[in-house]
Protein backbone atom coordinates (compact mmCIF):
# COMPACT_ATOMS: atom_id res chain seq x y z
CA UNK A 1 0.00 0.00 0.00
CA UNK A 2 1.14 3.51 -0.88
CA UNK A 3 -0.10 6.79 -0.34
CA UNK A 4 0.13 9.23 -2.98
CA UNK A 5 0.23 13.17 -2.00
CA UNK A 6 0.16 15.56 -5.42
CA UNK A 7 1.00 19.01 -5.49
CA UNK A 8 0.42 18.85 -1.65
CA UNK A 9 -2.80 19.19 -2.19
CA UNK A 10 -4.72 15.47 -3.37
CA UNK A 11 -4.41 12.28 -1.55
CA UNK A 12 -4.65 8.76 -2.92
CA UNK A 13 -4.42 5.39 -1.70
CA UNK A 14 -2.34 2.88 -4.01
CA UNK A 15 -3.11 -0.95 -3.93
CA UNK A 16 -1.54 -3.76 -6.12
CA UNK A 17 -3.19 -6.90 -5.39
CA UNK A 18 -4.04 -10.59 -7.01
CA UNK A 19 -6.95 -8.64 -7.98
CA UNK A 20 -5.59 -5.45 -9.28
CA UNK A 21 -4.73 -1.84 -8.97
CA UNK A 22 -6.79 -0.30 -6.93
CA UNK A 23 -6.61 3.75 -5.94
CA UNK A 24 -8.73 4.87 -3.06
CA UNK A 25 -10.37 1.07 -3.33
CA UNK A 26 -11.63 1.56 -6.91
CA UNK A 27 -10.46 -0.67 -9.07
CA UNK A 28 -7.96 0.63 -11.92
CA UNK A 29 -7.24 -0.50 -14.85
CA UNK A 30 -4.31 0.76 -17.24
CA UNK A 31 -2.22 -0.03 -20.66
CA UNK A 32 0.74 1.63 -20.09
CA UNK A 33 3.34 1.31 -22.40
CA UNK A 34 7.31 2.41 -22.12
CA UNK A 35 8.67 5.03 -25.06
CA UNK A 36 12.25 5.91 -23.81
CA UNK A 37 13.98 7.48 -21.22
CA UNK A 38 11.31 8.25 -18.51
CA UNK A 39 8.19 8.60 -21.16
CA UNK A 40 5.41 6.78 -21.32
CA UNK A 41 2.10 6.59 -23.22
CA UNK A 42 -0.60 5.57 -21.04
CA UNK A 43 -4.45 4.65 -21.81
CA UNK A 44 -6.58 4.90 -18.86
CA UNK A 45 -9.94 2.44 -18.43
CA UNK A 46 -12.25 4.99 -19.88
CA UNK A 47 -9.92 4.88 -22.91
CA UNK A 48 -8.43 8.40 -22.04
CA UNK A 49 -5.03 9.01 -23.25
CA UNK A 50 -2.06 10.56 -21.38
CA UNK A 51 1.60 11.31 -22.24
CA UNK A 52 3.89 10.53 -18.98
CA UNK A 53 7.30 11.76 -18.37
CA UNK A 54 9.32 11.32 -15.50
CA UNK A 55 10.68 14.73 -14.88
CA UNK A 56 12.79 14.20 -11.37
CA UNK A 57 12.98 11.17 -9.11
CA UNK A 58 14.10 10.84 -5.46
CA UNK A 59 14.09 7.36 -4.37
CA UNK A 60 15.66 8.03 -0.74
CA UNK A 61 12.61 11.11 -0.11
CA UNK A 62 10.38 9.49 -2.12
CA UNK A 63 9.71 12.48 -4.20
CA UNK A 64 9.03 13.02 -8.02
CA UNK A 65 7.96 15.37 -10.57
CA UNK A 66 6.09 13.76 -13.10
CA UNK A 67 4.62 15.91 -16.41
CA UNK A 68 1.17 14.52 -17.79
CA UNK A 69 0.32 16.04 -20.74
CA UNK A 70 2.54 19.20 -20.49
CA UNK A 71 1.37 19.45 -16.82
CA UNK A 72 3.95 19.23 -14.24
CA UNK A 73 2.65 17.44 -11.15
CA UNK A 74 4.68 17.14 -7.45
CA UNK A 75 4.14 13.85 -5.98
CA UNK A 76 5.47 12.33 -2.37
CA UNK A 77 5.21 9.00 -1.66
CA UNK A 78 4.59 7.25 1.44
CA UNK A 79 4.89 3.29 2.02
CA UNK A 80 3.27 1.14 4.93
CA UNK A 81 6.22 1.67 6.79
CA UNK A 82 6.35 5.30 6.92
CA UNK A 83 2.03 5.15 7.38
CA UNK A 84 3.25 3.24 10.36
CA UNK A 85 5.59 5.63 11.89
CA UNK A 86 3.25 8.64 11.51
CA UNK A 87 0.67 6.45 13.44
CA UNK A 88 3.59 5.38 16.16
CA UNK A 89 4.70 9.87 15.78
CA UNK A 90 8.05 8.36 15.21
CA UNK A 91 8.27 9.85 12.04
CA UNK A 92 10.51 12.82 12.58
CA UNK A 93 13.30 10.32 14.16
CA UNK A 94 14.30 9.69 9.99
CA UNK A 95 15.74 13.56 10.43
CA UNK A 96 19.24 14.28 11.53
CA UNK A 97 19.70 15.52 14.40
CA UNK A 98 23.73 16.87 15.00
CA UNK A 99 25.08 19.61 17.23
CA UNK A 100 28.36 19.43 16.11
CA UNK A 101 31.01 18.23 13.30
CA UNK A 102 33.99 16.37 14.41
CA UNK A 103 37.14 15.87 12.60
CA UNK A 104 37.33 12.09 11.17
CA UNK A 105 40.57 12.41 11.08
CA UNK A 106 43.61 14.39 12.30
CA UNK A 107 44.93 17.05 9.26
CA UNK A 108 45.24 20.39 8.32
CA UNK A 109 42.19 22.97 7.69
CA UNK A 110 42.77 24.19 4.07
CA UNK A 111 39.73 26.63 3.66
CA UNK A 112 36.23 27.56 5.82
CA UNK A 113 33.59 28.11 3.57
CA UNK A 114 30.86 29.02 6.70
CA UNK A 115 30.60 31.46 9.17
CA UNK A 116 28.91 31.50 12.27
CA UNK A 117 25.68 32.62 11.71
CA UNK A 118 24.87 31.24 8.72
CA UNK A 119 22.18 28.86 8.06
CA UNK A 120 23.16 25.95 5.89
CA UNK A 121 21.45 22.86 3.91
CA UNK A 122 22.62 19.31 4.39
CA UNK A 123 25.15 18.83 1.23
CA UNK A 124 26.33 22.27 1.74
CA UNK A 125 30.23 22.54 2.08
CA UNK A 126 31.70 22.99 5.13
CA UNK A 127 35.85 23.48 5.06
CA UNK A 128 38.54 21.31 3.39
CA UNK A 129 40.38 19.45 5.30
CA UNK A 130 43.96 17.85 4.24
CA UNK A 131 44.67 14.85 5.53
CA UNK A 132 47.60 12.41 4.07
CA UNK A 133 48.12 14.39 1.08
CA UNK A 134 44.27 14.39 0.14
CA UNK A 135 41.84 17.31 0.60
CA UNK A 136 38.44 16.13 1.79
CA UNK A 137 35.52 18.46 1.49
CA UNK A 138 33.27 18.27 4.72
CA UNK A 139 29.89 18.51 4.31
CA UNK A 140 26.78 19.52 6.31
CA UNK A 141 24.98 16.99 7.45
CA UNK A 142 21.76 18.34 8.15
CA UNK A 143 19.80 21.56 7.70
CA UNK A 144 21.37 23.83 10.61
CA UNK A 145 22.18 27.47 11.93
CA UNK A 146 26.08 27.61 12.49
CA UNK A 147 26.74 28.77 15.92
CA UNK A 148 30.18 28.65 16.76
CA UNK A 149 33.00 28.00 14.44
CA UNK A 150 36.31 26.49 16.36
CA UNK A 151 39.00 26.44 13.38
CA UNK A 152 40.49 28.74 10.54
CA UNK A 153 42.45 27.87 7.71
CA UNK A 154 46.34 26.56 8.62
CA UNK A 155 45.06 25.09 11.86
CA UNK A 156 45.98 21.39 12.48
CA UNK A 157 43.17 19.20 13.83
CA UNK A 158 43.14 15.59 15.54
CA UNK A 159 40.92 12.84 14.59
CA UNK A 160 36.95 13.60 17.03
CA UNK A 161 38.22 17.44 18.15
CA UNK A 162 35.07 19.03 18.01
CA UNK A 163 35.28 21.86 14.85
CA UNK A 164 32.17 23.73 14.55
CA UNK A 165 28.93 23.54 16.99
CA UNK A 166 25.35 23.60 15.19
Amino acid sequence: MYKLNVNGLHDFEINRTEQGLFIDDKKTEADVKYISGGIYHVIGNDFSSYSVEIVSFNRALKTAEIKVNNTIYAVSAKDQFDILLDKLGLSNLNSTKVSEIKAPMPGMVLKVFAAEGDEVKKGDNLFVLEAMKMENIIKSPADVVIKKIKIKAGDKVEKSQILIEF
